[in-house]
């Protein structure tokens, strides 16, 4: 008997008041076809009604890939657990999920997506749920917010226990009754192999989770093929766990791209190709957050100014001597910019994301280069909640896995928002000062807690146009300052707190501000030749 169904077959598949797990990163791996049934079905029957949904990362993207807007509706869509969700600029029209969040007509959480998968992973074990100190004085606690994104969110998913004379974290695990995951192709028995998707992402651990449980496992690919015609390492779900197949031939690989064969793994792009970053003062902070990297390091990055870090190692001569680790699972090669986000160029590996997030949370690597919304006096920073502009963040997504137990974190950011500033004389210039102060008395969100990491003795760093600032168990100190700044109308005017300063307090090279290459050296103690370490 064919497992091939239609998508609108697959939808009618969807009961009432069921729990629903989608696998999908932005719009890497998003089984869109089967989500976008599902809605239509909505609109014409009226059913599904009050179905929960579970999205490790995120489902969709605000660029063509609706993802979970498609599900967005209020009497479909009763409560929803999202690693992240759709982002985009402000000046767009936010998602509808964001304005069903915005309006309290869905219970919304956003929980750390590494978290996410462990509760999949204890789901498809009949173990009772997750016990973690991941997430422990972050949003996450119970004690602060508990996951809850609105008042609609009324009902907890995490507690505070005691357990082996230790304080944890516990979320009980959810039984999804049907999992919707995507391959790149399936024979007639439901093997799934993926060679056109830059990632696995957690599809197999959400397909088990179903299928142990009673539940079922929809997946939408490409094509299909002939039993027996896959080779049996290539396959990653295999079709004893799959009851349905859907066919959806123009599938985007990811966000605004149909197929790039490099970000599969299939060809590798000569290094020649990958463009520089502009000059700009982004550049100039992606600069000195290099000069932290040592040769031989692990080194996770995430979005916003730190993912421009592998093109000034490209641009230095320096690439190879870092190897890079994404929470979507590639391992090494050049990671992607923009709408391919999340993929990566050359790869040497790519791990399932639910693997990769073991690593993050044991603090496995050697460290994360991240951005900041937000920090506070106790180093705290939020990159999780704009309550003015809520759609311009994403939520979490592997944030809090990753910075739990991070050897060392260097955070990147403009020291104001709003600020015009322009280079000049080998150092900035601020032409006009933003209005919006980002080193607050206390950050609206707790997405990294900078009183555990004193606690646990993290090395942290946050860089900015104008200032290098360091976390010690006093608070902030500012290390280093940009050539062209002033110490006390620029930085210490401009925060909220009050601000160390470092006894040796060092001048940024000039270098990073010049329109060329800076000289950057990852081996041992030195950078830029030996003149700054």
């Amino acid at each position: 008997m064919s497992k091939v169904v239609s998508a609108a077959q697959a939808a009618s598949l969807i009961k009432d008041g069921m729990v629903v797990s989608v696998s999908s990163s932005s719009g890497l791996g998003c089984p869109d076809a089967v989500l976008a049934a599902i809605g239509e079905r909505f609109e014409t029957e009226g059913h599904p009604q009050n179905i929960t949904t579970l999205h490790p990362i995120a489902a969709g993207d605000m660029y063509g890939i609706k993802g979970i807007d498609h599900l967005a509706k209020p009497g479909l869509l009763k409560r929803t657990l999202c690693g992240s969700y759709p982002s985009g600029p402000s000046s767009s029209e936010p998602p509808q999920i964001w304005k069903m969040i915005g309006d309290n007509s869905v219970a919304a959480y956003n929980v750390p997506s590494g978290i996410l998968f462990d509760m999949h992973r204890e789901a498809a074990a009949k173990r009772p749920g997750v016990l973690t100190k991941v997430g422990l004085d972050t949003f996450t606690d119970p004690r602060h917010q508990g996951c809850a994104m609105n008042a609609a969110a009324s009902e907890p998913i995490v507690s505070v226990e005691q357990f082996d004379g230790e304080e944890w974290l516990y979320f009980r695990a959810i039984v999804p009754h049907v999992s919707i995951i995507r391959a790149t192709t399936a024979d007639e028995r439901g093997n799934l192999t993926y060679e056109h998707e830059g990632a696995y992402l957690g599809g197999l651990e959400q397909a088990l989770a179903a299928r142990n449980n009673g539940g079922i496992v929809i997946a939408q690919v490409k094509r299909v093929v002939e039993n027996g015609t896959l080779k049996p390492h290539d396959v990653r779900v295999p079709g004893v766990l799959v009851d349905h197949i859907v066919v959806a031939p123009d599938q985007l690989q990811t966000t605004l791209t149909p197929y790039d064969p490099a970000i599969s793994g299939e060809i590798f792009r000569p290094l020649s190709t990958f463009r520089n970053a502009e000059m700009n003062v982004q550049k100039v902070i992606a600069r000195r957050v290099a000069m932290e990297l040592r040769d031989g390091m692990a080194v996770n990055i995430g979005f916003g100014i730190s993912a421009n870090v592998p093109r000034i190692l490209l641009e230095e001569g320096q690439h190879g001597k870092v190897t890079w680790v994404i929470e979507q699972g590639a391992v090494g090669g050049v990671p992607l910019l923009d709408f391919k986000f999340g993929c990566a160029s050359n790869a040497e590996a790519i791990m399932p994301s639910p693997h990769q997030f073991i690593y993050f949370q044991a603090g496995g690597f050697d460290a994360s280069l991240l951005s900041f919304l937000q920090i506070d006096r106790h180093g705290s920073v939020n990159v999780s909640k704009l309550s003015a502009r809520p759609h311009v963040t994403a939520g979490a997504g592997g944030f809090v896995d990753i910075t739990a137990r991070a050897k060392k974190i260097v955070f990147s950011g403009f020291f104001n928002a709003g600020a015009k500033l322009s280079l000049a004389d080998g150092g900035i210039r601020i032409d006009q000062e933003g209005k919006v102060k980002k080193v607050v008395d206390e950050v609206e969100h707790i997405s990294f807690s900078g009183k555990r990491a004193v606690a646990q003795g993290q090395d942290i760093t946050y860089v900015t146009e104008r200032c290098v600032m360091k976390l010690t168990p006093d608070g902030l100190m500012v290390t280093e300052l940009a050539p062209g700044i002033d110490l006390e109308r620029d930085v210490l005017a401009q925060a909220e707190i009050p601000l160390g300063i470092a006894n040796d307090l060092k001048v940024i090279p000039s270098a990073l501000y010049q329109d060329r290459p800076i000289g950057l050296s990852l081996n041992g103690g030195a950078s830029l030749g030996g003149t700054h370490g």
